[in-house]
C-alpha cells in the first residue's frame, strides 16, 4: 500500500512476499533511515546505529556491533551476571509464594530486564543514576508522530512543542552518561584496561589499531548505549509480558511447557542457559508470542536511498517504508483460519525461526538492518520466561478467570499490553 503521510510518500508493506522484496531482493535501495527531529536531538545527530542513515559511517558502528560488542563470546561472559539477576528475581518470587502474596510480575520482569541491561552495560544497577526514567521519554518522543517530520518547512516552528522535551531529556541523558563514561575511564587506568562491562569495552576500543579512521568517540558511545539500552529494555521486557498472559489463558499449554522444563532441567535445580537451547516448545511459545504481539510492531522505518520501481510503481528516493508485521504475523493466508488464536503447535515440524530468513515471522526485521542485539535480546526472553515458568505455578488473585484478562495493545514505537499483570505464585521445586 502506497500512501502520503504529509509530504512524505511512504509505503506500508503488509505480506511475506512484499516483506521480501524490499528486505532482500532490493535491501540495499531501503537500508536507510529517516531523519527525524527525535534522531537529531536525542540520538547525537545519527551516531548511533539504530537510526542512522545508510552509509561508510554505518557499515563501521555495524561491524563494531557484530565483531566486538554482540558477539555471542561477549554475551557470554556476562552470563554469571544474568544468572545472580534471575536468581534474585526467583529469591523475591519464593517469598511472595511463602506469603501467598500477589506481585505485578509485569513490573518483576522489567526491573529482571533492566538489571541485567544496566549490569552488562555499565557494571551496576540504576539505582543511583535513575536513567530508566530518562530512557522512558525518549522512546516515547522516538515513536511520537511528529507532524514536522512529515511537512518539513512546519518543522522549525514545532508547533506541537515536541522540540524543548527532546532538547531536556537528552540533556540530562547526555549529562549522566558523561559522568559515567569519566568514571569508566579513572576506572580503566586503576584496572590496567580489564574490561568488565560494554562501557570498559567501547573505551579500549577508542584506542585500538582496529578502530583506525573510523569516527569513535564519546558522542558515538553515548549514542551507541542509548540504542542498545532503548531496544533491550523494552523488548526483552515486553516479549515475556505478552507471552505471560497468553500462557495463563492457554493453561494446557502452559503445562505443556512446564512438563518440558520437568524433564528437560528437572525438579531439583533452576533453568541453566545451556538448557535454553534444548527447550523446544518454550522456544515455539516464544515464537508464537512474538507473531502475534510483535514488539516492534512496525519494525524501525525504512528509508529509500534512490528511485526504484517494484512490481510496476514508481518509489521515489526518500520513500519512507513501513514494514507491518503486527499484519503478516495475523494474515489468515499466510498462518491459516485459526491466526488470531494463541496455538505454539502451528511450529511443531515447521522450520522457521525469528532470525529474518522467513519472511512470514520477522520481529526483529532483516537483511542489512535486522537487529544487531538480537540474539541478545532472545537470550534473555527464554531466561526469564524459563525461570518463572519452572520455579512457580502460577494463578490470577482473587479467583479471576484467566480468560477475562484484558489484552489491549498500548501501539507506540514499540507495542506493549495497556494492562499491568497480577499473579500469585506458588514454589513448585524440590530445592
Amino acid at each position: 500500500m502506497q500512501i502520503r503521510l504529509g509530504l512524505v510518500p511512504t509505503i506500508v508493506v503488509s505480506s511475506p512476499e512484499m516483506a521480501q522484496l524490499f528486505l532482500k531482493t532490493h535491501d540495499l535501495v531501503f537500508a536507510s533511515r529517516p531523519c527525524t527531529q527525535a534522531t537529531k536531538y536525542m540520538n547525537y545527530r545519527r551516531k548511533g546505529i539504530v537510526f542512522t542513515e545508510y552509509g561508510s559511517y554505518w557499515r563501521d558502528i555495524r561491524k563494531l556491533c557484530s565483531l566486538e560488542l554482540l558477539t555471542n563470546s561477549k554475551i557470554e561472559t556476562f552470563r554469571p551476571m544474568r544468572k545472580e539477576e534471575v536468581g534474585n528475581l526467583v529469591e523475591v518470587l519464593k517469598g511472595a509464594a511463602d506469603a501467598q502474596k500477589a506481585v505485578c510480575l509485569s513490573e518483576m520482569v522489567e526491573k529482571v530486564v533492566e538489571d541485567m541491561m544496566f549490569r552488562m552495560i555499565f557494571g551496576f544497577k540504576d539505582g543511583r543514576f535513575r536513567f530508566k526514567p530518562i530512557i522512558t521519554e525518549m522512546l516515547e518522543l522516538v515513536g511520537a508522530f511528529n507532524v514536522g517530520d512529515y511537512v518539513p518547512f512546519l518543522s522549525p516552528f514545532d508547533v506541537q512543542g515536541m522540540v524543548p522535551r527532546m532538547k531536556a531529556a537528552s540533556k540530562k541523558y547526555d549529562e549522566l552518561l558523561e559522568k559515567i563514561i569519566e568514571e569508566h575511564m579513572e576506572d580503566a587506568k586503576e584496572q590496567h584496561g580489564k574490561v568488565r562491562d560494554f562501557i570498559h569495552l567501547m573505551l579500549s576500543l577508542m584506542e585500538s589499531d582496529s578502530m583506525k579512521g573510523v569516527q569513535f568517540g564519546k558522542d558515538n558511545i553515548k549514542a551507541i548505549i542509548l540504542d542498545v539500552l532503548g531496544a533491550g529494555l523494552d523488548t526483552s521486557g515486553n516479549a515475556v509480558n505478552w507471552a505471560f498472559p497468553e500462557l495463563l489463558r492457554n493453561p494446557k499449554v502452559m503445562k505443556k511447557v512446564q512438563e518440558e522444563l520437568k524433564d528437560v532441567v528437572g525438579m531439583d535445580r533452576m533453568v541453566e542457559e545451556t538448557d535454553l537451547p534444548k527447550l523446544n516448545y518454550l522456544n515455539m511459545v516464544i515464537k508464537e508470542t512474538m507473531r502475534l504481539h510483535p514488539v516492534a510492531p512496525l519494525l524501525v522505518p525504512h528509508e529509500s536511498v534512490e528511485d526504484i520501481t517494484i512490481n510496476g510503481y514508481f518509489i521515489p528516493k526518500k520513500s519512507r517504508v513501513l514494514v507491518n508485521v503486527w499484519a503478516i504475523g495475523r494474515d489468515p493466508n499466510v498462518w491459516s483460519e485459526d491466526a488470531e488464536k494463541f496455538n505454539p503447535d502451528r511450529f511443531v515440524d515447521v522450520d522457521v525461526d525469528t532470525h529474518g530468513r522467513d519472511f512470514q515471522l520477522i520481529p526483529f526485521g532483516s537483511g542489512r538492518r535486522i537487529c544487531p542485539g538480537m540474539n541478545l535480546g532472545l537470550l534473555m526472553v527464554q531466561l526469564v520466561l524459563a525461570q518463572i515458568l519452572h520455579c512457580f505455578t502460577w494463578e490470577l488473585p482473587d479467583g479471576a478467570n484467566s480468560c477475562d484478562l484484558d489484552m489491549t495493545e498500548k501501539f507506540a514505537l514499540t507495542m506493549s499490553r495497556a494492562s499491568r499483570l497480577h499473579c500469585v505464585p506458588s514454589y513448585r521445586l524440590s530445592l
